[in-house]
């Protein structure tokens, strides 16, 4: 379903209708606190820290508030279920950053933020999605928003599991680097320090529950693909 069809007429509008989108997609997928707005938000650090345009910039925070639209287009039952997906469910929820680019088109945002909504789960490596793209041929701002949306969704929880502890979230992405992730992102994002937004929402009762599950697997590939739905 669209979610959106109207162009607005100014940049104050048009941020308010992009929260409310963010809003929208944070209910959907059952986060536990304001996911997309600290996406945008570890995302604008790490772009400042490789002194980007403002411009550039701006196009990422919005492409962050707005990266999971497609899923929400989609309304699929098993995004918020416990357990891994099947090879037809991933199949299917890999057309989400394609379908995601259409409603952020239909929201009036730029082409800059279209694209960066359709490449936010490419990997550095290729095996990304949709288009296959590998290391430099990913655009900087896409790097940093994949690396800033796998941090934040490791370190909420969900229904379905707790969150990650900041060490363990730091521990899987680190093993992801140059694989999913842009090693030299995943060196700025680890030299971030005092950042609000960086602090795992990781309950100290819910702790025990995730190292055990971490013990559990025979490498953190299983473990990862479960928070990354």
């Amino acid at each position: 379903m669209p979610l959106f069809s109207r162009n607005h007429e100014n940049d104050g509008a048009a941020r308010e209708a992009y929260l409310d989108l963010a809003a929208a997609a944070d209910e959907f997928e059952q986060y536990a606190n304001p996911h997309a707005v600290r996406i945008a938000a570890i995302a604008d650090k790490l772009a400042e820290a490789f002194h980007m345009a403002p411009q550039d910039r701006k196009s990422l925070r919005t492409a962050a508030r707005m990266h999971d639209l497609g899923e929400v287009a989609m309304e699929r039952e098993y995004i918020g279920r416990a357990g891994s997906l099947t090879d037809e469910e991933r199949i299917d929820l890999q057309r989400h950053p394609v379908i995601g680019e259409q409603e952020a088109a239909r929201a009036g945002a730029d082409r800059d933020v279209q694209l960066l909504v359709r490449w936010h789960h490419e990997w550095w490596n290729g095996s990304g999605y949709p288009d296959a793209l590998s290391q430099n041929e990913i655009p900087l701002a896409a790097r940093i928003l994949r690396l800033a949306d796998a941090y934040a969704s490791l370190t909420d929880a969900r229904p379905y599991r707790p969150a990650m502890t900041e060490e363990d979230a730091r521990v899987q992405i680190i093993q992801r680097a140059a694989i999913e992730f842009d090693p030299a992102v995943v060196s700025v994002l680890l030299s971030l320090q005092d950042i609000e937004e960086l602090r795992s929402f990781a309950r100290p009762d819910e702790l025990f529950e995730a190292s055990a599950n971490t013990s559990a697997t025979d490498n953190g590939s299983m473990l990862f693909a479960s928070f990354m739905k």
